[in-house]
């Protein structure tokens, strides 16, 4: 091999180690979470994030499922986190931090804490990331772009009223089975069964109170612990279906459903059937397909455009379900709930 061959491979060599180099650092800044309020604009695939508050909760299994297929239609990724527990804040906080890693265009969350998560989202925010709430409005209801849920003290209400009518001429002895202390949707139901119940919170006639975290088996040793205080309580107040369910176990096993009124609120098939077959006397259908179909659309159009969701509250509706229509109230049979369940 002569000098100057030597030379032109030795300048060639160090040529193609320059542009590795180049290219190494292009690549590791381009995997860096993108800034711009429409990083999805540029043709690359939307990436939208999906925070619920459990990963075993049937609702926002639900929830989870219908943002996938939603995010599917439209074209996009989505990547689904949850807390571990109903009320677990820091894993939550957790999962927003990941996504924002991951680069992602939105997110959606139904908050554990609707006040507590809020310096999570802000940062998201600052970021360029559009983030909506599902199901669970935060306090400030401004913290999030929009919100997307049942109006909750509504559908308290309907419960509530239900439950009233249901009891006819008999003074409520009322027990109440509550969420997660902290979550706008525990507040504005507990809130809403006693204004359609015409209670207050400290009426007379509320006999005891549990919180359940919306779990069935907590439900069921909170009911049992109630009724050994209660013992001839007429009427049960529920946050949800599951915690219905435990309810009614605990009911059924000291032999007392024939004298306590269950009212709820969820829609699900499984709550619908619960309702058919007499475990719960009526119930309040939710949307959560609706709710992740809006919030996935929304962020799709911000990342391709710019444009931002109607900011506020985003009513997706309930239905009061039962086979036991009371005068006065508007409400569907458990054949319309079969059919409409978890749309």
């Amino acid at each position: 091999m002569n000098r100057r061959f030597s030379k032109r491979m030795l300048v060639i060599a160090t040529a193609f180690a320059a542009t590795a180099v180049l290219m190494g650092t292009t690549a590791c800044s381009s995997s860096a979470p993108e800034q711009s309020s429409s990083s999805g604009g540029s043709g690359d695939t939307v990436k939208i994030g999906l925070v619920t508050k459990t990963d075993s909760n049937p609702f926002f299994v639900k929830m989870r499922e219908s943002a996938q297929e939603s995010a599917k239609e439209n074209g996009a990724e989505l990547i689904a986190l949850a807390g571990a527990f109903d009320g677990d804040n820091e894993g939550q906080v957790a999962a927003i931090e990941n996504l924002v890693s991951q680069g992602v265009d939105g997110i959606m969350i139904t908050p554990n804490s609707s006040s507590g998560i809020l310096a999570a989202i802000k940062k998201a925010r600052d970021q360029g990331i559009l983030v909506v709430a599902l199901d669970t409005a935060t306090d400030p209801e401004d913290a999030v772009d929009a919100t997307f849920a049942t109006d909750n003290l509504a559908a308290g209400v309907a419960q509530g009223k239900w439950v009233k009518a249901a009891l006819g001429d008999k003074a409520p002895k009322l027990l109440m089975l509550d969420g997660t202390p902290g979550g706008t949707v525990d507040t504005f139901r507990h809130d809403g069964f006693l204004q359609g119940m015409g209670l207050s919170e400290d009426s007379p006639e509320v006999l005891g109170m549990e919180n359940t975290n919306g779990d069935q088996t907590k439900a069921q040793t909170a009911m049992e612990n109630l009724l050994q205080r209660v013992p001839d309580a007429n009427s049960l107040y529920t946050i949800n279906e599951p915690a219905a369910a435990g309810g009614y176990a605990a009911i059924k096993a000291a032999g007392k459903q024939d004298q306590i009124v269950i009212g709820s609120i969820d829609g699900s098939c499984t709550g619908v059937e619960n309702v058919k077959n007499g475990v719960i006397g009526a119930t309040v259908m939710q949307f959560p397909t609706k709710m992740a179909d809006e919030g996935v659309k929304a962020i799709v159009a911000f990342a391709k455009d710019g444009t931002k969701p109607k900011a506020g509250f985003n009513d997706t509706g309930s239905v009061l379900i039962t086979d036991k229509p009371m005068s006065g109230l508007d409400s569907e049979d458990t054949a319309w709930g079969a059919e409409n369940c978890w749309g």
